[in-house]
């Protein structure tokens, strides 16, 4: 079994090599999940590190969102 799923992986591994850039990234994303879920450390991306460093300067400045925006941001996502 081990054999059998060592090969799938390596055959894909190639053929991933010819997917469009944006499809490269998503799989790279969900590696990082899984290499999170099992090592128990989760490594940031440049981007993800950007976004977090831009909302940190946000919320200094006193930038945030009104909490109507909130409440609708949440029932977009089906929270509330």
């Amino acid at each position: 079994m081990t054999t059998d799923v060592t090969i799938d992986a390596k055959r894909l591994l190639e053929r991933f090599a010819s997917w469009p850039a944006e499809d490269v990234e998503e799989l790279a994303e969900y590696a990082r999940f899984i290499e999170a879920r099992r090592s128990g450390v989760y490594v940031m991306t440049d981007d993800e590190r950007a976004a977090i460093q831009e909302g940190l300067e946000q919320a200094d400045r006193g930038e945030f969102v009104s909490d109507e925006e909130m409440a609708a941001f949440w029932k977009r996502c089906g929270v509330t």
